[in-house]
């Protein structure tokens, strides 16, 4: 495959930069690394794409995305308000493997999400951060068919999926492996809806 850009020095990591935002900006599904697995990802505003990225898993409209940013400041571009306890656990698991959810604004596409929420969480992977820095916040699933394992390198999908995609980023192996954990926001009292990297009793607890 032809749009595959390696990460592994200086100038391959600008290139894919470029390369990446563009396809993005223009409406594209790429696939991205993170610091726990792989993803799939689209620009949160488009919804064209967002329809690309469920039909390429496989996936059900019913089971919302999640959104990735490249850092906190950008959470008002997706957030219809950023409560003090998601800000409590931001400042102390941002960048990492946590999912924050809380009311979604109201002029995203509505085949992002099932509902008025939406999930958020910033990847502890420079090069993604950098890439959303530059293109805005990413509407980003898992590298896999819907019900399967997440990949953890690009050997995992490129060969089954790779020509549905657009650009594929291969950032070698992940190192982490283990899905983010979610919390949900809203309620009054905050609910652990996955128990991931991080222990459901330690979100609790901040």
């Amino acid at each position: 495959m032809n749009n595959i850009y390696r990460i592994a020095n200086d100038t391959e990591i600008r290139t894919a930069l470029t390369a990446a935002a563009e396809t993005l900006q223009k409406g594209g599904v790429i696939a991205i690394p993170t610091d726990t697995v792989y993803g799939f990802a689209a620009a949160v505003h488009d919804r064209d794409a967002i329809e690309r990225l469920y039909e390429i898993k496989e996936r059900s409209q019913n089971k919302s995305i999640a959104v990735l940013l490249g850092d906190a400041e950008q959470a008002h571009l997706v957030a219809h308000e950023f409560p003090a306890k998601a800000r409590r656990l931001a400042d102390k698991y941002w960048p990492g493997a946590l999912t924050i959810i809380i009311r979604k604004r109201s002029d995203l596409p509505d085949n992002l999400t099932s509902n008025d929420l939406v999930g958020l969480r910033i990847p502890d992977h420079e090069f993604t951060r950098e890439l959303i820095r530059r293109t805005g916040p990413l509407a980003v699933t898992s590298a896999n068919i819907s019900g399967q394992p997440p990949a953890r390198s690009i050997d995992e999908f490129a060969g089954l999926l790779g020509s549905k995609l657009d650009l594929i980023i291969d950032g070698g192996p992940s190192s982490g492996g283990i899905p983010s954990s979610v919390i949900n926001c809203e309620p009054e009292e905050a609910v652990v809806l996955r128990e991931g990297a991080i222990p459901a009793q330690e979100l609790l607890a901040c």
